[in-house]
Protein backbone atom coordinates (compact mmCIF):
# COMPACT_ATOMS: atom_id res chain seq x y z
CA UNK A 1 0.00 0.00 0.00
CA UNK A 2 2.79 2.45 0.66
CA UNK A 3 5.06 1.51 -2.20
CA UNK A 4 4.28 4.45 -4.32
CA UNK A 5 5.05 7.14 -1.27
CA UNK A 6 8.03 5.20 0.05
CA UNK A 7 9.61 5.33 -3.50
CA UNK A 8 8.56 8.87 -4.00
CA UNK A 9 10.08 9.63 -0.54
CA UNK A 10 12.91 8.42 -1.66
CA UNK A 11 12.74 10.37 -4.63
CA UNK A 12 11.96 13.72 -2.59
CA UNK A 13 15.16 13.20 -0.25
CA UNK A 14 17.52 12.81 -3.66
CA UNK A 15 16.14 15.89 -4.92
CA UNK A 16 16.06 18.09 -1.68
CA UNK A 17 19.90 16.65 -1.40
CA UNK A 18 20.37 17.70 -5.05
CA UNK A 19 19.54 20.96 -4.48
CA UNK A 20 21.82 21.44 -1.72
CA UNK A 21 24.41 19.85 -3.84
CA UNK A 22 23.87 22.60 -6.51
CA UNK A 23 23.79 25.07 -4.03
CA UNK A 24 26.77 24.35 -2.68
CA UNK A 25 28.02 24.55 -6.87
CA UNK A 26 26.78 27.67 -7.04
CA UNK A 27 28.58 29.14 -3.75
CA UNK A 28 32.09 28.09 -4.83
CA UNK A 29 31.54 29.04 -8.13
CA UNK A 30 34.73 31.67 -7.99
CA UNK A 31 36.90 29.11 -5.41
CA UNK A 32 39.69 28.08 -6.90
CA UNK A 33 40.45 24.74 -7.51
CA UNK A 34 36.51 23.75 -6.38
CA UNK A 35 34.91 20.48 -8.08
CA UNK A 36 31.48 20.50 -8.64
CA UNK A 37 29.51 17.27 -6.92
CA UNK A 38 26.24 16.30 -8.21
CA UNK A 39 23.93 13.47 -7.25
CA UNK A 40 23.10 9.89 -9.12
CA UNK A 41 19.55 8.85 -7.99
CA UNK A 42 17.72 8.20 -11.80
CA UNK A 43 19.73 5.13 -12.37
CA UNK A 44 19.69 3.47 -8.97
CA UNK A 45 15.83 3.85 -9.57
CA UNK A 46 16.16 2.41 -12.78
CA UNK A 47 17.68 -0.42 -11.51
CA UNK A 48 15.92 -1.30 -8.95
CA UNK A 49 12.42 -1.17 -11.02
CA UNK A 50 13.95 -3.26 -13.79
CA UNK A 51 14.16 -6.03 -11.39
CA UNK A 52 12.35 -8.87 -12.37
CA UNK A 53 12.56 -10.34 -9.16
CA UNK A 54 8.81 -12.02 -7.58
CA UNK A 55 8.38 -11.33 -4.04
CA UNK A 56 6.63 -13.77 -1.70
CA UNK A 57 3.64 -12.75 0.77
CA UNK A 58 4.60 -14.17 3.97
CA UNK A 59 1.49 -14.77 6.09
CA UNK A 60 3.90 -16.00 9.06
CA UNK A 61 7.05 -14.83 11.08
CA UNK A 62 8.91 -17.67 10.61
CA UNK A 63 8.04 -17.84 6.52
CA UNK A 64 11.12 -17.41 4.19
CA UNK A 65 11.67 -14.02 2.65
CA UNK A 66 11.13 -14.74 -0.88
CA UNK A 67 12.44 -11.94 -3.56
CA UNK A 68 13.36 -8.34 -2.17
CA UNK A 69 11.07 -5.22 -1.85
CA UNK A 70 11.12 -1.41 -2.46
CA UNK A 71 10.17 -0.61 0.42
CA UNK A 72 13.07 0.02 1.93
CA UNK A 73 13.91 2.82 -0.70
CA UNK A 74 16.39 3.57 -3.06
CA UNK A 75 19.30 5.36 -1.96
CA UNK A 76 21.15 8.49 -3.72
CA UNK A 77 24.64 9.03 -4.03
CA UNK A 78 26.56 12.24 -3.97
CA UNK A 79 29.85 12.20 -6.58
CA UNK A 80 32.60 14.85 -6.83
CA UNK A 81 33.07 15.18 -10.99
CA UNK A 82 36.87 15.81 -10.51
CA UNK A 83 37.63 14.22 -14.02
CA UNK A 84 37.95 17.51 -16.09
CA UNK A 85 38.17 21.22 -15.19
CA UNK A 86 37.13 24.02 -17.83
CA UNK A 87 38.85 27.05 -16.10
CA UNK A 88 42.52 28.07 -15.54
CA UNK A 89 42.01 28.14 -11.86
CA UNK A 90 40.90 24.07 -11.55
CA UNK A 91 37.30 25.14 -11.29
CA UNK A 92 34.88 23.01 -13.70
CA UNK A 93 31.57 24.70 -11.94
CA UNK A 94 29.94 26.17 -14.74
CA UNK A 95 26.91 28.78 -13.65
CA UNK A 96 24.77 28.07 -16.44
CA UNK A 97 24.54 24.83 -16.15
CA UNK A 98 24.00 24.50 -12.58
CA UNK A 99 21.39 27.38 -12.56
CA UNK A 100 19.72 25.28 -15.27
CA UNK A 101 19.68 22.12 -12.82
CA UNK A 102 18.70 24.25 -9.85
CA UNK A 103 15.22 25.37 -12.38
CA UNK A 104 14.91 21.71 -13.38
CA UNK A 105 15.50 19.81 -9.93
CA UNK A 106 12.77 22.70 -8.73
CA UNK A 107 10.25 21.73 -10.88
CA UNK A 108 10.68 17.67 -10.34
CA UNK A 109 10.31 18.99 -6.27
CA UNK A 110 7.30 20.50 -7.10
CA UNK A 111 6.19 17.48 -9.09
CA UNK A 112 7.22 15.20 -6.81
CA UNK A 113 5.32 17.14 -3.72
CA UNK A 114 2.28 16.89 -5.89
CA UNK A 115 2.04 13.18 -6.14
CA UNK A 116 2.63 12.56 -2.96
CA UNK A 117 -0.25 15.11 -1.78
CA UNK A 118 -1.84 13.12 -4.22
CA UNK A 119 -1.51 9.43 -2.73
CA UNK A 120 -2.11 11.04 0.71
CA UNK A 121 -5.80 12.48 -0.61
CA UNK A 122 -6.07 9.42 -1.78
CA UNK A 123 -5.13 7.10 1.67
CA UNK A 124 -7.52 9.87 3.47
CA UNK A 125 -10.30 9.16 1.44
CA UNK A 126 -10.21 5.51 1.91
CA UNK A 127 -9.81 6.01 5.98
CA UNK A 128 -12.94 8.60 5.18
CA UNK A 129 -15.31 5.97 3.07
CA UNK A 130 -15.28 8.52 0.54
CA UNK A 131 -17.07 11.39 1.95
Amino acid sequence: MFKNINLLESALNASWKRNEVISNNIANANTPNFKKSSVEFEEALAAALNKKNIIGNTTHEKHFKIGQSLDGGIQHKVKEESHYSTRRDGNNVDIDVEMADLAKNSILYNTLTSQLNLQLQRIKSVINEGK
